[in-house]
C-alpha cells in the first residue's frame, strides 16, 4: 500500500529540505526576520508555526489522495462521508496557512521599509490577480474539484474536460500560479521579512506538492487529457 502512496516523495522530501536550508540561511544572513514578538510568544516560534502548517496540510493531502485513489481506503472506512470529512479537515488546514503567516508578519512587523509608491504598487499587483483567481476557482473550477474530489471519484472526473475559462485561460493552474499571490499580502502590508519569507517558503512548497504528488495524479486519473 504504502509504495503508491510514496511514489515519488524522495523529491518531495529533497526540496523540503534545500528549503529549510533556503530559511535556515536567510535567518542567519539576516537576523532582523528574528525581530519581534506576538501573544508572548517570539517571532521564531510563529515562523516555526508557518512553517509546519503548510508540511502537515500537505502531507495530510498526500496521504488522503493516495489512500483513496489506489486503495479507496477513506471510502471503505467512512463511507459516501469520506470525502465530507476529509474536507473539513482540508479546510482547516489550508485556513491554517495565511493565517499563521499574517500572525507571523505581525509579530515581526515593520523589519522591512518598502518605499509608500512600491508598498501600494505591490499590493494592488498581488491583489487583482489573486482575487480573480479565486473567483475563477469559484465560478468554473469548483472548490469540491479544488479540494480534490476526482480523487474520489476519477470515474466521474475522467471523463469531464480540464477547465481553460477565467484564470485559466492564461495558466492550467491558475491556483497556485495566481491564488498564492495572497498569501504574500500580510508580509507586503505589515512589511515584515518573516511574512515575506515564509511566504515565499509557501509558495515554493506548493509547487512540491504539485510536481510530486499531484501532476502524477492528475496523469493517472485523466490520462491523455
Amino acid at each position: 500500500m504504502t509504495k503508491k502512496i510514496f511514489s515519488y516523495q524522495i523529491w518531495h522530501a529533497l526540496c523540503l529540505l534545500i528549503l529549510f536550508i533556503g530559511v535556515s540561511k536567510s535567518i542567519e544572513n539576516y537576523p532582523s526576520i528574528l525581530n519581534g514578538s506576538l501573544f508572548g510568544y517570539s517571532t521564531y516560534t510563529w515562523l516555526i508555526i508557518s512553517m509546519l502548517s503548510p508540511i502537515v496540510h500537505q502531507l495530510y493531502v498526500l496521504f488522503c489522495w493516495r489512500s483513496e485513489l489506489y486503495y479507496k481506503y477513506l471510502s471503505k472506512n467512512y463511507g459516501k462521508n469520506a470525502f465530507i470529512y476529509y474536507k473539513k479537515i482540508f479546510t482547516v488546514l489550508i485556513l491554517s496557512r495565511p493565517i499563521f503567516i499574517l500572525l507571523l508578519s505581525i509579530s515581526n512587523s515593520n523589519s522591512l521599509y518598502i518605499w509608500p509608491v512600491f508598498y501600494w504598487a505591490i499590493i494592488i499587483l498581488l491583489l487583482i490577480p489573486g482575487i480573480y483567481s479565486q473567483y475563477s476557482v469559484a465560478k468554473y473550477f469548483g472548490y469540491d474539484r479544488a479540494f480534490g474530489i476526482d480523487h474520489f471519484e476519477p470515474e466521474i472526473y475522467n471523463k469531464i474536460p480540464l477547465v481553460n475559462e477565467g484564470i485559466f485561460k492564461y495558466t492550467s493552474n491558475g491556483m497556485y500560479v495566481y491564488a498564492f499571490f495572497l498569501i504574500w499580502l500580510p508580509g507586503i502590508i505589515f512589511e515584515s521579512q518573516a511574512g515575506i519569507l515564509l511566504a515565499l517558503f509557501h509558495h515554493l512548497y506548493i509547487w512540491v506538492h504539485y510536481y510530486f504528488t499531484e501532476l502524477p495524479d492528475i496523469r493517472y486519473i485523466y490520462g491523455k487529457q
